[in-house]
């Protein structure tokens, strides 16, 4: 892998303006297609197998009216007014939502009786010709300006409902600037000159730009998720500032050791390179890893956050080396007067030395603390947010409270009781029971009419439940009313869905953990030939997941510092969040590890002494890697000033966990455990040895203890 990854570098750096040609135009003809040919966001948050997904797929078939999504169109006056007075505004209102597209039917609030007791506020219920998973953002945004003269004429006017809230666009702070700005700062830093640290961030922009383009592309072949594009960018920003910053380290350390640029360049490709196919390489395996889930939008999310990935590892290992081969010696233009530099690496090298002297009382140390911040996540609550978790900016939320409180908080999600009048059980006759007994249950506030498809076969009923969507109390109320109706009654509805979507993640969640684990300790298996060492990185990555685990649930869940993150109440974790966050994390923690062994590892077969080696490889990578960390955690830190809340929490863990990653575990507890385990870190199993394919060609491993 060493000469392949060489070989390819230098292959570009042979022809840098064709390789940079070649990039541009392949990026450019990306955003251009995505402008014309790509498709629109939505998620499926259908469990595959569920009793919702079957309630739904026999919607669709028979009541497709009934299938199609809906929103409300929400109208409201001062307090001492009422609705009534404004009528003229609203019927004009009902009629221009009833003329854009998509809608298939509008009620009128005034004569469907959907008007508060009070008379302060109403709503019209808004039916559209597809599911809502399929509608995306566009018919909101034209029944929003549907709405903007009656806010003119004096009403609150918003737009809420299940269909309203799933196709919201995610939206953005503009803060995510921000930590690009700060991720430059750290390499200014870090390499002291302006033109080395421009480098990385001029290739992320692009790699996320074209990466982007391609998930826009991707939309047009399958529904991809309204939270990919900003995972994606996330994920990408990170590791492509990071791929970078790598080989350009490497390669102006082989130059300050004396080797012409052409010759640190090789260097740089060869042994850099080849740690990034191996990062980038655990990244998509845990991207790649959702697809056990069978959830549509989270195999979308990994696909993306895949594709980009893949597209920083291939312009590090092919555009950066031309880059580097036409700036040459200008790679050090613009240096900084930071004063006087030590060494490179000497405060690292007394870190480890330090560490090493005394490796049993910091490896409790570190475990100690790491185990104290994973505490709070023991106590981790999970469901899926509605629009009452978002912020009182975004009209949806608006919506929400409105219909909360002229209606009951049932009203924002209602379940769908889908009678099979084909199967057996209740029959037409016994719809009147049929409802009684579901009203009956304390968690239902009412029951609607029953409505029947076309053809009689198939009936709905409308229940209200007397909590909000997002209530731990509306789930039991489900799971009552399941087991209340005969064997031909379903419940569906987005309320139904996501609870359903949540019971399915924490199913697959010990599937999905152990796929990627066992993956990440193969993959790592097969790069440094040890048993000991990848299962050592597993472990301490686990370590690291569960700290972040737990400050994402003290800060948002039991709302420390609620106010520092502008939370307007607690919140409990996204039941999707968990999955990504692992798959996310994982492949991120792994890249540190990588390129630390390597570097460990190239260090033991040139002396064999461990306790040598070790703190020289944290000497050689520890200033690039905590650089890596804090860009990233920049990068991710900027999403903390995101209105949405899961990019609030993702931005928050990310950042946590990367921190600790590069800190605690890489600082503190590899030195400890490996200056512990002396020569048996390299151990292999003689029959394994024999068998194993040698990944690195030109490496000559020193012989290690075998059994």
């Amino acid at each position: 892998m060493n000469a392949f990854t060489r070989r390819l570098g230098m292959a570009s750096a042979r022809r840098p303006w064709t390789t940079i040609a070649a990039w541009t135009l392949a990026a450019a003809a990306i955003l251009m297609l995505s402008g014309t040919a790509g498709g629109a966001f939505a998620d499926d948050f259908v469990a595959p197998g569920s009793q919702s997904e079957q309630a739904m797929e026999l919607l669709e078939e028979r009541f497709p009216e009934a299938a199609g999504g809906t929103a409300m169109a929400v109208f409201a006056v001062p307090d001492g007014q009422r609705l009534a007075d404004h009528r003229p505004a609203v019927d004009a209102a009902v009629e221009r939502i009833g003329a854009t597209g998509h809608v298939s039917t509008v009620a009128n609030p005034f004569t469907a009786g959907t008007i508060s007791p009070d008379g302060r506020i109403g709503y019209a219920e808004i039916g559209f010709d597809a599911p809502a998973t399929r509608l995306g953002p566009d018919p909101f945004t034209a029944i929003a300006a549907a709405l903007e003269p009656a806010r003119g004429g004096g009403l609150a006017a918003e737009l809420g409902g299940d269909a309203t809230f799933i196709n919201a666009e995610t939206p953005t702070s503009g803060a995510e600037a921000a930590g690009i700005v700060a991720a430059l700062i750290v390499l200014l830093v870090a390499f002291g000159t302006v033109v080395a640290a421009l480098v990385p961030i001029a290739l992320a922009l692009l790699v996320v730009a074209a990466g982007l383009g391609g998930i826009a592309l991707l939309a047009s072949g399958m529904d991809v998720s309204t939270a990919a594009p900003t995972i994606a960018a996330m994920i990408g920003l990170g590791v492509g500032i990071d791929y970078a910053l790598f080989i350009t380290a490497r390669y102006r350390e082989n130059r300050a050791a004396g080797h012409d640029n052409r010759t640190a360049l090789a260097g740089a490709m060869g042994s850099a390179g080849t740690a990034i196919v191996f990062a980038s390489g655990t990244i998509v395996v845990a991207m790649s890893a959702l697809a056990l889930t069978g959830m549509g939008f989270l195999i979308s999310i990994g696909l993306s956050t895949a594709l980009v990935v893949l597209g920083a590892a291939t312009a590090a290992l092919t555009l950066l080396p031309a880059l580097l081969a036409l700036l040459g010696d200008r790679i050090d233009r613009g240096r900084l007067p930071l004063g006087r530099r030590r060494a490179p690496g000497t405060g690292w090298l007394r870190l480890a030395r330090h560490v090493s002297r005394r490796p049993w009382a910091y490896l409790l140390a570190a475990t100690a603390l790491l185990l104290t911040l994973t505490a709070p996540a023991l106590a981790m609550r999970t469901g899926f947010p509605d629009a009452g978790d978002d912020s009182t900016g975004v009209s949806h939320r608006r919506a929400y409270d409105l219909l909360a409180e002229g209606f009951g908080p049932g009203v924002n999600g209602p379940l769908l009781l889908v009678v099979d009048l084909r199967a057996a059980g209740a029959g037409p006759g016994d719809l009147a029971a049929l409802s009684r007994r579901v009203a009956g249950d304390p968690g239902i506030a009412s029951v609607g009419e029953p409505l029947a498809s076309p053809a009689g076969d198939a009936v709905v009923l409308r229940a209200i439940t007397t909590s909000a969507p997002g209530d731990a109390e509306t789930s039991r109320t489900l799971e009552r009313v399941r087991e209340l109706v005969p064997a031909n009654v379903s419940v569906s509805g987005l309320t139904a869905l996501t609870d359903d979507l949540s019971r399915h993640l924490a199913r697959m969640l010990p599937i999905f953990v152990g796929a990627i684990l066992a993956a990440s300790f193969l993959l790592l298996l097969l790069v440094f030939r040890s048993v000991l060492a990848p299962l050592k990185a597993v472990l301490m990555n686990l370590l690291s997941i569960g700290g972040a685990y737990g400050v994402m649930v003290a800060a948002f869940q039991w709302g420390w510092l609620k106010e520092v993150f502008g939370l307007e109440r607690t919140l409990v974790i996204p039941s999707p969040l968990p999955t990504i966050f692992f798959a996310v994390l994982f492949g991120l923690s792994m890249d540190y590890e990588v390129f630390l062994l390597s570097r460990i590892r190239e260090a033991y077969d040139e002396s064999g002494d461990t306790a040598g080696s070790v703190a020289r490889g944290i000497a050689a990578t520890g200033r690039v890697i905590t650089s890596a960390a804090l860009i990233m955690s920049a990068v991710f830190l900027a999403f903390v000033a995101n209105p949405s809340p899961f990019a609030r929490m993702l931005g928050l863990g990310l950042a946590t966990a990367v921190l600790l990653d590069a800190t605690v575990v890489r600082l503190v507890l590899v030195p400890a455990l490996m200056t512990l385990l002396g020569r048996a870190n390299w151990w292999l199993p003689g029959w394994l040895h024999r068998r194993m394919p040698h990944l690195h060609g030109s490496a000559r491993p020193r012989p290690v203890p075998q059994g």
